[in-house]
This record gives C-alpha cells, structure tokens and sequence, in this order.
C-alpha cells in the first residue's frame, strides 16, 4: 500500500504533492510520485518538495510519464502497479463556463480507479 501522486509542475501540481506528503506522513505509508511533466522539463520543483518530505516519509523513486501517454493512464497504471491505496492529484479553477466541467484527466482518473482519489485545489478561496 503506498499514496501515490500525480506531478505536473505547476501551483495545483506542487498542492498535490504537499498534499500526499501529508497523506503519506498521517498514514504512515510510502509515498510514490508520477511526474507528468515533459521528458525534458526541469525536476527542481519537485526536488525540492520532496527533499521538504519528513524523515518518517519513505519517498519512492519518481515514475515519469513515457513519451505519447495519456496522463490518466499513467495514473491509472501506476496506481495499480504500487498497489495504491490513495491518489492524490491536483485541479485548477476553471472559469465560470467551465464551472461544471473537470477536466479529462481528473475525470477519468475519478471514475476509472480502483481505490479513493484525492483532488486538490492550489488555492481554496475563503
């Protein structure tokens, strides 16, 4: 059992992995991260939140997204081959047209997986 985590570099990406850290902590289980970001983007956000884990996290070496696959297959994959018992992936505000609408990735991974999904916002209004 471990919480697993989508990345993807940017404010409701690194949300998410503070998030799972915290998860992780609380839970006491390992902690897997997916990086969704391109091949050749810069890991330093990532780094450095992972390098902010408390000593009782047992961080697992990063997965990255292969080249040409869909996000939520990514995910969906990786939750089953860690044997999540939590995703953690973070959403951004959409406009007021898009109010009602998530998008795919979230979507997908919401209805597709087999174990609770956690969504997180990168700033909740007050």
């Amino acid at each position: 059992m471990t919480v697993l985590v989508a990345y993807n570099p940017s404010p409701h990406g690194e949300a998410a992995v503070r998030t799972a850290i915290s998860e992780a902590a609380r839970r006491r289980l390992p902690l897997h991260v997916v990086n969704l970001a391109a091949p050749d983007a810069a890991e330093d956000s990532l780094t450095a939140l992972l390098d902010a884990a408390p000593d009782g996290v047992d961080v697992q070496p990063v997965t990255r997204r292969g080249a040409g696959t869909e996000p939520a297959d990514t995910i969906l994959d990786a939750t089953e081959a860690t044997g999540a018992s939590l995703v953690v992936i973070g959403s951004r505000k959409r406009s007021s047209s898009g109010t009602f609408l998530m998008g795919t990735t979230t979507q997908r991974v919401l209805l597709d997986s087999p174990v609770p999904v956690l969504v997180v916002k990168d700033v909740y209004d007050a």
